[in-house]
């Protein structure tokens, strides 16, 4: 999805510039993709919403330590990324597992690749993705549903490429483990 984006000219060099008018094709460009992946990081809507918008003040502030034009999609990914470690490291990590979930879970007599592949099946999916560490699902999150080529999510996440691998080979294991026993 964003790798789109990255590839359509953006007005970046305007922004650059001073331009509230380029600014403002840039925040509607990158505020769904951007939200999404910090919600889905945080679990929380209005620290999300925070979240994003502190991410575009200081995208505006620091916008003359942009090298590549062309990768300001990443760029602003990565700014996102660092808001997100700040919000965690004031607010601790992630809740356990609840009972409620374990039990809906285990009601079902179908198959759990079935279930996430239905839409109404959604929810589920995300509770046990909320699970995995945070450098897991965010690997995840930027593969799968931004779309990010490993050497962008590398830089985004200020680690190497084979950390990359590393964390989505692991986070799809421990998936596949809360797939088949999400008390675990």
């Amino acid at each position: 999805m964003l790798a789109v984006i990255e590839r359509e000219k953006l007005p970046v060099a305007d922004a650059r510039a001073g331009s509230s008018e380029a600014w403002d094709v840039l925040f509607q460009r990158y505020q769904l993709p951007l939200y999404a992946y910090v919600f889905e990081l945080v679990h929380a809507e209005q620290p999300s919403l925070d979240i994003v918008q502190e991410t575009f003040i200081a995208a505006t502030r620091h916008i003359q330590s942009l090298r590549d034009e062309d990768r300001f999609g990443s760029w602003l990914f990565g700014i996102a990324h660092q808001k997100c470690i700040q919000h965690w490291r004031r607010n601790g990590r992630e809740e356990p597992l609840d009972a409620d979930f374990a039990e809906t879970w285990h009601s079902t007599d179908e198959d759990p690749s079935e279930l996430l592949v239905r839409e109404e099946q959604e929810a589920e999916f995300m509770k046990i993705l909320h699970h995995l560490p945070p450098a897991q699902r965010e690997a995840l999150l930027l593969h799968f549903v931004e779309d990010f080529s490993l050497d962008e999510i590398a830089r985004i996440t200020n680690t190497s490429p084979g950390t990359v691998k590393s964390r989505l080979h692991y986070a799809k294991k421990t998936l596949r483990k809360l797939l088949q026993d999400p008390t675990s």
